[in-house]
């Protein structure tokens, strides 16, 4: 089961209507069963959010520093006795030497907040490994998302979510509340079942980032070889010219913007292939593909990619005029000059042009870089469906619209020139204008009047072919119904 499908609405607190602040702890006790890193941080965070705190030890004497003078430390049969609700904060191997307190842990609430090393290490979950030990309390898998740090510094400095999963209802709320509290916010994942889920989830390392990674590597791969062959292996074929020193600068710098630029458009593709979807099954109910499914889920990670290598392209860029070889070929240029007494090298077609390349291409990064920025979640939070729509769409497509004009511009006429096909290879550019292109193309054809209505229609829930029922007033002044095609 995926994360997305267990997750549900946030729990509620109890509270009184109109009030969305949960209760305060009344001081309530909380007991803390361990003395690691995780324990003394959960200490400090439930101290602060005003609980009372018993931490329960083996060696409550040494340990009674590490922890915060307000939290009684004391043995662990003396620490489960003054609280019903506590955070088991120990590894599972030491779980069994808790069954000498089996009987003073009857009735109790143990919050679970271990984590294996691996994924999927055991058969069973932790927590409930723990309720097949300790079968009088009730388990809840809780706080194991959330690190040593975020508990210390607090919510505003890491992820907010804590996700809660248990068999008894009344403890889950119990952990709700607790964590609001704290201030963090309480998600239900459902039953005991879900534990091994939520224990995964901390030793993923990036799940959401694997496919976009992969694709751009994979892009960048193809666009360095193609570049590699062009400026490096034909010049040394055909000219017997050495230019390797290309390779660590000049070469990565090719081929980073066509990355960006590649992947910037497959951000946009896949709702075009959507919309062609919608309009030619002429209903929204109809199922996408789940490659496309896939594809519109990571638009948010591919966009962040490209962002990131056109960040990158800007700053090889800026660096290019730093190399020694950039240097000597300056010299190399300006004593030609002079040797063939030319008073000057100006071109204004090329002035033109340079000057309108790198200021589009300046606007097309702050475009990426607004588009990035609201993507984070602090930031897309503060804004409405509207504004964000506005942003991610509206401005994005923009933006691809700027960044074909920065391409072109660096093209201009190379594109007609015949010495500008190595080994009868088109130059690199032309290639990466064929998706965004398909993608503008697409978009105005889908702003068209008449398509769009259509589009519009169809995602408001209109269905083509299906027949609705309606109702007319008869002359008698009574109601008769009848039936018409959707298609009308």
């Amino acid at each position: 089961m995926s994360r997305g499908d267990m997750a549900k609405p946030l729990l509620g607190h109890g509270s009184r209507e109109g009030d969305c602040s949960p209760p305060p702890p009344a001081g309530r006790t909380v007991g803390v069963l361990g003395s690691g890193d995780f324990a003394r941080s959960l200490a400090v965070r439930l101290v602060s959010s005003g609980f009372r705190v018993v931490v329960g030890s083996r060696n409550p004497k040494r340990k009674a520093s590490l922890f915060p003078a307000a939290a009684e430390v004391t043995f662990q049969a003396e620490a489960v006795k003054k609280a019903d609700v506590i955070f088991v904060a120990i590894f599972r191997e030491h779980y069994s030497t808790l069954c000498d307190l089996a009987d003073v842990l009857v009735g109790k609430i143990l919050v679970d907040v271990s984590n294996n090393t691996e994924i999927n290490h055991h058969k069973e979950s932790n927590a409930e490994y723990l309720a097949s030990l300790f079968p009088a309390c009730t388990v809840v898998k809780a706080f194991n998302v959330v690190s040593a740090w975020t508990l210390q510094s607090g919510a505003r400095d890491g992820n907010k979510q804590v996700l809660i999963c248990s068999n008894n209802q009344e403890a889950k709320r119990t952990i709700a509340e607790i964590a609001q509290i704290m201030g963090f916010t309480p998600v239900d994942m459902g039953c005991m079942s879900s534990a091994c889920e939520i224990e995964n989830i901390p030793l993923r390392l990036l799940p959401a980032w694997k496919i976009p990674i992969f694709l751009a590597l994979g892009l960048f791969l193809c666009f360095f070889t193609y570049n590699l062959i062009r400026q490096v292996i034909h010049p040394y074929i055909r000219e017997q010219k050495n230019k390797l020193y290309k390779i660590p600068i000049e070469v990565v710098n090719t081929t980073l913007p066509c990355v960006s630029y590649v992947m910037l458009s497959l951000v946009y593709l896949p709702g075009v292939l959507a919309a062609c979807s919608q309009l030619y099954y002429g209903t929204k109910y109809r199922r996408f593909p789940d490659w496309l499914d896939q594809w519109l889920q990571h638009r948010k990670q591919i966009g962040l990619l490209s962002f990131f290598c056109a960040a990158l392209h800007a700053v090889y860029s800026l660096c290019l005029p730093m190399r020694r070889s950039h240097r000597y070929l300056l010299i190399e240029t300006a004593v030609k000059q002079a040797v063939e007494k030319k008073m000057t090298i100006w071109v204004e077609e090329e002035v033109w042009r340079m000057e309108i390349y790198i200021s589009v291409g300046i606007i097309a990064l702050g475009l990426l870089s607004l588009l990035a920025i609201t993507s984070l979640p602090s930031i897309a939070n503060s804004l409405n469906w509207r504004e964000f729509s506005f942003i991610q769409s509206s401005l994005g497509f923009i933006a691809l619209v700027i960044s074909t004009l920065h391409t072109l511009t660096y093209g201009w006429s190379r594109a007609f020139d015949e010495n500008q096909y190595k080994f009868y290879l088109p130059p690199t550019y032309t290639l990466t204008l064929l998706v965004p292109c398909t993608v503008i193309i697409a978009k105005v054809i889908f702003s068209l009047p008449c398509i769009q209505h259509r589009l519009l229609r169809i995602r408001r829930g209109w269905e083509k072919g299906r027949y609705v029922k309606f109702v007319l007033p008869s002359a008698t002044g009574e109601f008769s119904s009848g039936e018409t095609s959707s298609n009308v």
